[in-house]
């Protein structure tokens, strides 16, 4: 086992903390307790009383202790039911990550080091006192010399060294995990942890904030009721990023805003269009969309702080959660499974009858209910147990996704009991379907299906002449252990002659579906019209007989079963 030198005062820190908090048995397990000189008292120290303090909570006190690095790592951890099971998610979502603001002796340094420059020559006045403070940064009020009112994100002193140094240690404590614990192995926390890693590092760099937030501008430049603040790029950099100020009303503060006048329910309707825009239709969500970064400026709208951490979804992950979505609002157990498994969410090994079984216990909790009496967040909470029971492998961009939908839909309930977020969406699944269907998008995807075809079509010769060579040369050899052999190769003879045969009639539709949108259809046809529109329909034919084939010899083979 390696050991960095440079990082061994650190090591000694977090296995003291652990044996502190009663876990000194896990550096035995994982091989460390030899390699770092540890004393067996310190390994064996029993602190706590474990009929008093549970576990979940002595696992919350770890990671408080182990500070900024692993209390953000903790908090993203708060959400990941299929890594922990429900009690230590509820002490999770304690974690704050509020600390005490560093003075501006100490921030100031930063800013000029980061622009070369006195900071007096480059704003026309800084408050000294921070306006928030946490673990990586801090933020204070500002002016240009122009008179602009900014604020200051800077960059805690050394604060990346620190979480270097722990990501380093985090990845080798999960590599030792995977090779010697069983539970390592099964959660392949090798890959959670260096997940876990390339996203706070990433937040590390305040340029990348910057540009999220250039890029939601964008997208929602034809939304006048939603607001972004401007980024002064002449002024920031990876340790600091200044934005211009914006002041308004937040969002759950339902005395103000009834002060003022607003109304809620078109405030409730105007954030749920904001996350199911940026979600369903750009597929690039703002996954932090807590009170404290939501402000409703005059006018009632919604200006929105804080692109730290995003979400991206492709077309097909929006596409299947829409579908996943429409099978649990039916109340469809069997419908969510086959979702699931077609997603890669569920595994293929998981016991199918097991998970229908729990989904049903759920849904039929809401059977009969109108949909926007399905309260969206309890839906998601119940899926938490379902979810570390059936071990099922939730990408980490679904989780910013849930997170985010629990949050809006608690958020609208603030401002709009009557509010549900489930029926807020059914537009959008409604238009991100005709999205997929429609001509011009269909037209893409069978260009798109007919090249891939080409390509195999154009390709398979090469590859059968290689494999011809390797059977002259005696390299290619296929061992098949299986009775009646006879029958299996006459088997394998039908598939290949189907196989030939669809991938022939697959190219051939391809190629006059092409060609029909560049003929003449003004009546009476021409023959090369007649042509091309036989035959397509030819192929259609020869297709539709081709799958009958296939569904009655489907059935025989179940008969004689």
């Amino acid at each position: 086992m390696f050991l960095r030198p440079r990082h061994l005062r650190r090591y000694r820190e977090i296995a003291e903390i652990l044996a502190d908090h009663g876990f000194g048995a896990i550096l035995g397990q994982l091989g460390l307790s030899e390699h770092l000189n540890l004393p067996r008292r310190i390994i064996r120290r029993r602190p706590f009383d474990e009929e008093t303090i549970s576990m979940p909570r002595r696992f919350r006190l770890v990671i408080e202790d182990l500070g900024p690095t692993f209390v953000k790592i903790g908090q993203v951890l708060s959400t990941r039911s299929d890594l922990l099971p429900p009690a230590f998610l509820d002490e999770l979502s304690k974690l704050q990550d509020d600390v005490a603001p560093l003075s501006w002796e100490v921030a100031k340094p930063v800013v000029e080091k980061e622009l070369d420059a006195p900071v007096e020559s480059l704003f026309g006045s800084v408050d000294p006192v921070p306006i928030a403070s946490a673990s990586i940064a801090q933020v204070h009020s500002a002016t240009l010399k122009t008179g602009e009112d900014i604020v200051l994100k800077i960059q805690r002193p050394n604060v990346d060294t620190l979480i270097n140094t722990d990501l380093d240690i985090l990845n080798h404590l999960a590599q030792l995990a995977q090779e010697r614990t069983a539970i390592g192995r099964r959660y392949e926390v090798v890959d959670i942890a260096e997940e876990y890693s390339l996203a706070l590092r990433e937040e590390l760099d305040f340029r990348r904030e910057g540009r999220n937030a250039d890029r939601f501008r964008e997208n929602f430049a034809d939304e006048p009721s939603l607001y972004v603040p401007k980024i002064y790029w002449d002024l920031s950099t990876q340790k600091l990023l200044v934005m211009e100020r914006i002041e308004g009303i937040k969002i759950n503060n339902i005395a103000a805003l009834d002060a003022v006048g607003h109304d809620r329910h078109q405030l409730a309707l105007a954030a749920a269009d904001f996350i199911l825009k940026e979600v369903l239709e750009d597929g690039f969500f703002h996954a932090d969309p807590h009170p404290g970064n939501l402000l409703i400026l005059p006018g009632g709208v919604i200006g929105v702080l804080d692109f730290g951490t995003v979400g991206r979804l492709d077309r097909h992950d929006r596409l299947d959660l829409a579908r996943l979505f429409i099978v649990i609002v039916q109340l469809d157990a069997d419908g969510v499974v086959d979702q699931l498994m077609r997603m890669g969410i569920a595994d293929p090994k998981t016991d199918r009858i097991a998970l229908q079984r729990s989904l049903r216990r759920l849904l039929m909790k809401y059977h009969g209910l109108p949909i926007y009496d399905i309260p969206a967040a309890e839906v998601l909470e119940g899926l938490e147990p379902i979810i570390y029971e059936h071990h099922l492998r939730i990408p980490s961009d679904y989780w910013l996704l849930i997170k985010t939908i629990v949050v809006m839909q608690g958020v609208g309930l603030t401002l709009d009991p009557e509010f549900d977020i489930f029926k807020a969406s059914q537009p959008y699944i409604g238009k991100l379907f005709r999205q997929f269907w429609s001509p011009s998008r269909f037209g893409q995807n069978l260009i798109r299906m007919g090249a891939d075809w080409g390509d195999f079509i154009i390709t398979f010769p090469q590859q059968s002449s290689r494999i011809l060579d390797q059977m002259e040369r005696g390299d290619f050899e296929v061992r098949i252990d299986v009775p009646e052999l006879e029958r299996t190769t006459n088997r394998m003879d039908v598939i290949v002659n189907r196989l030939i045969y669809s991938i022939l009639i697959s190219a051939l539709i391809v190629a006059l579906a092409l060609l029909i949108p560049q003929l003449n259809f003004t009546w009476p046809w021409k023959l090369i019209t007649w042509i091309v529109v036989i035959g397509f329909l030819t192929l259609i034919f020869l297709g539709l007989s081709l799958l009958w084939s296939m569904f009655r010899s489907g059935r025989k083979k179940s008969n004689r079963r």
